[in-house]
């Protein structure tokens, strides 16, 4: 893989403003295949001199609305990127990182984290990035990557720059 010489330019179809249509299990990991839909916004900005950004979002959960930001940074060295998410639901507890790159317009992030007590292989996919309607999607592993449970899409459609 190529390093880049200057700022990474990968998220930067994200920027500006969006609706988003989440999709989300109702319980992750127990074959569940119930799931819950509702509607949100996001809005992406760039920071550190165009190696990161923070994608801040409204989520209207069937639950209550809440906000939640993604913060992301790109490493020249590795030429991966680290996203965080942040939470109001849970506001001293960043998740654990996943890391990753862009390959062919498709973002590919992992980390192991642990989920309910087990340990657990956690999947960010950034797909359809070269397309006007992006989709980001979650899946969880309980056996190191054999098999994947997707537990959350999310298909934006932009509203503004």
């Amino acid at each position: 893989m190529k390093k880049p010489s200057g700022p990474s330019a990968d998220f930067d179809f994200e920027i500006g403003m969006w609706q988003v249509h989440h999709r989300r299990l109702k319980e992750r990991l127990c074959q569940c295949t119930g799931w819950e839909e509702f509607n949100g916004t996001a809005t992406m900005r760039t920071v550190l001199g165009g190696n990161g950004n923070i994608e801040d979002n409204l989520l209207h959960c069937p639950d209550g609305t809440r906000r939640a930001i993604a913060v992301r940074s790109f490493d020249p060295a590795s030429a991966t990127w680290a996203i965080w998410w942040l939470s109001c639901a849970a506001p001293h507890s960043l998740e654990v990182p996943v890391i990753g790159a862009f390959q062919n317009g498709v973002g590919r992030f992992h980390a192991e984290d642990c989920f309910n007590g087990r340990p657990v292989r956690v999947r960010f996919l950034w797909l359809q990035t070269e397309t006007p309607a992006p989709r980001w999607e979650q899946a969880m592993s309980l056996d190191d990557g054999q098999s994947w449970e997707t537990n959350w899409t999310m298909q934006f459609e932009r509203t503004g720059i």
